[in-house]
């Protein structure tokens, strides 16, 4: 099997990931899984696509990701894995949809705009 290449976003970050076959090492810019996302949440949302599919120690991951927070980058990680897990074998498509793993979140940071505290907070009016 050669290595599969696919593209996850969420807000600001982008995350390319790389899938191969191996012994399940993860190697997230230069970095293992546990040190670079710290929290049991984070891990938990990286490793939601092989848990679905059962292929926890199947692949090898290889990702460079940048942009955004550590929650953004977690979940953008988590699509790319998911459509790479779609791409090996299209029996994981349907478990991973209902799971709601291949959708893309379009939610971004609304824009400040002029004239404004911020994007919907307006300055104090006062009438007198």
């Amino acid at each position: 099997m050669e290595v599969i290449h696919k593209i996850g976003r969420r807000k600001k970050s982008v995350a390319r990931v790389y899938l191969s076959k191996g012994k399940g090492t993860y190697s997230i810019n230069g970095k293992s899984l546990k040190e670079y996302f710290p929290t049991d949440i984070l891990q938990y949302k990286v490793n939601q696509p092989f848990a679905i599919t059962e292929t926890s120690s199947s692949y090898d991951v290889k990702v460079n990701v940048y942009g955004g927070g550590i929650n953004g980058q977690a979940e953008s990680v988590r699509l790319a894995i998911s459509r790479a897990l779609c791409q090996i074998d299209e029996e994981n498509r349907p478990a991973l949809k209902k799971e709601g793993l291949l959708t893309r979140d379009p939610r971004m940071v609304e824009r400040k705009k002029f004239g404004q505290k911020k994007a919907r907070k307006k300055f104090q009016f006062s009438k007198r």
